[in-house]
């Protein structure tokens, strides 16, 4: 347990204006520097703009390195460490390009001209060229943007042919495929190497030799009906014939080739569907003479960043080959933290790399690999850029980002603790006290529980916990089971069962939280969003032991959910592979709708517009319900929000949002 010292002032919510995320942090070639991106909010605006800095890994100030209102974001060194490639919209507010500038001095060029969505890009091995995945316009919407009148009227009509039609966050989904392009380093010049209306060719990685480029792609017939059949393929880097490594049916993704060109390393899982399965590394030889083989399949662990917080940085970096090609670099969440770990590509036992308590986010190495930058946050420190000797073993933050405001206020202080569940079962959660914390004091108290499920909650900073902390509630979160971090079995106990070892466990946390002496059972409040919201449905409906509830881009009712999701079909794969006409009773058992009818609990629905993750049909339905049962209820719409609100929404959004859940608690539990 760590003690704080006392500090001046609270964290409020008008804090948000002020923190600037870190993202993206990547090592020079030799060591000597690292270049990240920050974001930060213009209040005026409420634009967020993002620059990039650069900080030496000996010590000293970062410093600012591009200027401007813009999105610079993706910091990319070329091979020689001469140059930096990045995505910005400097040009154009609406269409990002990838821009070039010197690291010694000078001004940032536009390198490509292109009309559409930019993914991950990549230098050749000799720096010449970047391998890019793109996405291309719509023509509609290009000859759109062309004409002043056709543009001043907008949209006519959206016509679908595929049912994968929308993406929560990004709306409704190009016509268009991703497919790989090449881009020349000097003149710009973009080739076009893979095409087609069906498949989509994601994740391209250069061959050491810089003859080939991988890639990952759904070849399948329909891939919207077979979302796991997955395959690498590698084609010359010019351009042709693409060849296929055979592996087996499952999710793969991060895709890296070694060093001595030997290997593909890659995360994936064993089978298709099951959603609760480890994402494990796995290798498979370049010239697909063998089959796959699972390094980490054997510790059951998960090979992901999947620890959750509301300030973003929870990043995957594609598993990285140490210069000699013996070993792999991975990260793994685990009991509440992210950490770095390395193994053979022979097998053999886990090392770890970076296993301080928190999250490793984005990471990467220098080109002897004895130095490496990373992200690391923890449940006290917002992220920063952190530089660790591998050679020597010692580490060293980078950067101050928010120090500023960290500085003057007392957060409270955060405990761990591992508590028997409802099986028998250990589980672990965490009780943040509020700052001036008296244990001879009762205090209302809040139950938070995580989404997903698949996700953690750990050792994060959570800007949530901490205001409503500095409110005076000791706030409490936990993990348990349905989520990542404790083995497939704890994630698979819920498969087909929601509503059933879910509850029972957050019961058991309820159960445990009110034995501490400084809570006042009387005064407790649930909340949740997504599967939290359901799971903050689900108890209103089965007990009345909060005196208050808020729930939040919640599930309420399977039936209507299925299809109007951007997940669409796809949650049958949950409810036993059958649609709900085939097992209606099934959907309606594990739907919150069921018992709805004994809520009692004053409940507040919040919810966005934009949500096509859980559509706001979904609050709809609960405040009409509500209402009808003359349960207090108020009902709280986000305009042009998604799913992601509390993560990465409108700043003034996000603090309304916290100032309703304060307002709804404050009402009932003070």
């Amino acid at each position: 347990m760590v003690t704080r010292t006392r500090r001046r002032g609270r964290i409020s919510a008008q804090d948000l204006y002020r923190i600037q995320n870190i993202s993206g942090p990547a090592i020079s070639p030799d060591g000597r520097h690292v270049v990240f991106s920050v974001q930060r909010v213009d209040r005026e605006s409420e634009r967020k703009y993002a620059n990039l800095w650069v900080v030496p890994t000996r010590g000293g100030a970062a410093r600012q390195f591009t200027y401007g209102d813009q999105q610079d974001t993706s910091p990319r060194w070329s091979p020689d460490g001469a140059q930096i490639a990045f995505l910005s919209n400097r040009g154009a507010a609406a269409q990002p390009q990838i821009h070039i500038v010197p690291f010694g001095g000078g001004e940032a060029r536009p390198l490509t001209r292109l009309k559409g969505k930019f993914g991950s890009f990549t230098w050749s091995p000799d720096g010449s060229r970047l391998a890019v995945e793109f996405q291309k316009g719509d023509q509609e919407d290009l000859e759109r943007e062309a004409d002043e009148r056709k543009r001043r009227l907008g949209i006519v009509s959206r016509h679908f042919t595929r049912v994968h039609y929308k993406w929560d966050g990004i709306g409704y989904l190009s016509r268009e495929q991703w497919h790989i392009w090449t881009v020349n380093a000097r003149s710009g010049r973009a080739t076009q190497l893979t095409d087609g209306p069906v498949h989509a060719e994601r994740e391209p990685c250069w061959s050491p030799d810089g003859r080939h480029i991988a890639y990952t792609s759904n070849v399948a017939d329909d891939p919207d009906f077979a979302p796991d059949s997955v395959d690498i393929f590698v084609m010359p880097a010019e351009g042709g014939d693409a060849r296929k490594i055979e592996t087996h049916v499952g999710r793969k993704g991060m895709i890296s080739i070694s060093p001595d060109g030997e290997w593909i390393a890659f995360t994936g899982r064993s089978r298709p569907s099951d959603w609760w399965q480890h994402d494990n590394l796995w290798v498979v030889p370049f010239d697909g003479s063998a089959a796959p083989r699972d390094l980490t399949g054997r510790f059951d662990v998960s090979v992901s960043n999947s620890t959750m917080n509301d300030l973003g940085g929870a990043d995957m970096t594609a598993p990285t080959w140490s210069p000699d090609s013996k070993s792999i670099y991975f990260q793994v969440s685990e009991h509440g933290d992210t950490t770095l770990r390395n193994i053979s590509v022979e097998g053999g036992d886990m090392r770890p790399v970076i296993d301080d308590e928190g999250v490793v986010g984005a990471y990467s190495f220098d080109d002897s690999g004895s130095r490496m930058a990373y992200f690391h946050a923890s449940t006290y420190e917002i992220g920063q850029v952190w530089m660790h000797r591998l050679d020597t073993g010692r580490k060293r933050r980078l950067t101050r980002f928010n120090d500023n405001i960290l500085n003057r206020v007392e957060l409270g202080e955060v405990k761990s603790v591992w508590f028997e569940g409802a099986a028998g079962n250990d589980l672990q959660g965490w009780v943040l006290t509020p700052p001036d914390f008296d244990p001879s004091r009762k205090y209302p108290t809040l139950v938070e529980i995580h989404g997903g499920p698949q996700g953690q909650y750990g050792n994060f900073f959570m800007f949530e916990f901490f205001y409503l902390a500095a409110q005076g509630y000791v706030v409490t979160y936990s993990n348990p089971r349905g989520g990542t971090g404790y083995g497939e079995a704890h994630g698979a106990s819920i498969w087909n069962a929601a509503g059933t070892a879910d509850y029972d466990d957050v019961m058991a946390w309820t159960d445990y939280v009110e034995t501490l002496l400084y809570v006042d059972e009387d005064r407790m409040g649930v909340t949740g969003g997504s599967y939290g919201g359901f799971m903050t449905n689900w108890i209103i409906g089965q007990t009345q032991r909060f005196k208050a509830a808020v729930t939040q881009r919640s599930i309420l009712n399977r039936f209507s959910s299925y299809g109007t999701s951007d997940m669409n079909w796809m949650r049958e794969e949950a409810l036993g592979d059958e649609p709900p006409w085939d097992n209606p009773q099934n959907y309606l058992d594990q739907s919150p709708l069921k018992a709805i009818g004994n809520a009692r609990t004053p409940t507040l629905i919040m919810h966005s517009e934009n949500d096509m993750r859980c559509p706001i049909e979904q609050g709809e339905q609960l405040f009409v319900a509500l209402k009808r049962l003359g349960v207090d209820t108020e009902f709280v719409r986000f305009p042009d929000e998604s799913h992601g609100l509390s993560r990465s929404g409108r700043t003034d959004r996000r603090i309304v949002r916290l100032e309703h859940i304060l307002r709804w608690f404050d009402r009932y539990l003070k």
